[in-house]
């Protein structure tokens, strides 16, 4: 059950799901619109020498007959690629063809990937075959809910992880297996999402977009620290409340910005439509949520202190992507339990 290309499109990378803040800055075109245009126009007018590589792929080819995967390395033969690799003579032409188009399979179906055969990885919860606490495998499934993707689920712990996402991923997780490609972080994937599958579109206007993200810019890393930090209640602790309620404090500038007119609750423009930034930010106050309520006693009163960002909270919550997706409070519990103890 190995992917035979297994791509990392690190290019569009936007997020660092272990610190929630941004590794690079998001594309202003379209990494996957820069990449199939790449492959195109170079396959026509390259000449050999100078073949265009892709920021997808992989240098493993997996023979799907034995399984092993053959590492693929290109030197020039008079000018054109020549494949070295341990698979058999019969195989050697498909491999040819693998690294004259960048090491992508050809669909069937075409340059655009159809619904169908996909596979989430994601955390386990405490019982090893549950959905754990992941905030960000709940990101990628409400986007997945959002378009009505139909995809198996896998709750993997390091010991069912599958061989090849710890041989060529290093186990990261969530990674959306689509038929024989894999895609980790979410941010990652959740734009591919995005991108391929455009019913309905969960981008807005790229300005509007960056305006809501640089408003919970360093959210999650707040809550992180606050919830994780023991004893509760001492001097720290005081100072990761204080450092959690100034972003709460601009995403609630955000949400009542002066002179914005606001045709509905989401973070993007005027709040009219749902987006990637609601969908990875609704699963982050869940947590805060649970937290502060098991951990920290209500220290933070959210009706009171931030009404506009509660209101904002209750109407994700209500979404049915978010509560189709959702895992019981106890699995938040038990995953920040942890995370203290460590």
């Amino acid at each position: 059950d190995l992917p035979s290309i297994i791509h990392h499109p690190s290019s569009i990378m936007m997020v660092n799901d272990n610190t929630g803040r941004n590794r690079t800055q998001r594309p202003s075109f379209s990494c996957f619109n820069l990449f199939l245009f790449l492959n195109v126009v170079s396959s026509f007018t390259a000449p050999p020498s100078l073949l265009i590589r892709s920021t997808i792929t992989s240098p493993f080819y997996v023979n799907e007959e034995s399984g092993k995967s053959d590492v693929i390395s290109t030197v020039s033969q008079n000018g054109l690629p020549f494949v070295k690799s341990p698979s058999a003579h019969s195989k050697s032409s498909h491999v040819l063809q693998m690294v004259r188009n960048r090491g992508l399979e050809i669909r069937e179906e075409g340059a655009t990937p159809l619904a169908g055969g996909m596979t989430l990885y994601l955390k386990a919860g405490p019982d090893g075959t549950s959905v754990g606490d992941c905030p960000f495998a709940h990101y990628v499934r409400i986007v997945l809910a959002e378009k009505n993707l139909e995809y198996d689920l896998r709750p993997s712990t390091q010991e069912t992880k599958p061989q090849w996402l710890i041989d060529y991923y290093e186990g990261s997780m969530p990674a959306l297996r689509h038929r024989k490609e894999c895609y980790t972080e979410s941010d990652v994937i959740a734009q591919y999402l995005d991108f391929f599958f455009q019913d309905p579109p969960l981008s807005g206007k790229k300005r509007l977009m960056a305006e809501a993200q640089e408003a919970v810019d360093g959210f999650f890393p707040a809550v992180a620290r606050y919830l994780k930090h023991t004893p509760d209640g001492d001097e720290e602790d005081e100072e990761l409340k204080g450092n959690l309620e100034d972003v709460l404090g601009r995403v609630e500038a955000h949400l009542t910005k002066e002179g914005k007119e606001r045709n509905g609750p989401f973070m993007v423009g005027d709040g009219a439509d749902f987006t990637l930034v609601d969908a990875a930010l609704a699963p982050k106050l869940f947590h805060m949520q649970v937290g502060l309520k098991d951990f920290k006693g209500g220290a933070i009163n959210m009706a009171e202190q931030f009404p506009a960002v509660q209101a904002y909270m209750d109407a994700v919550f209500d979404r049915p992507s978010f509560k189709e997706s959702l895992y019981p409070e106890e699995t938040v519990v038990w995953g920040w339990s942890n995370a203290r103890e460590g």
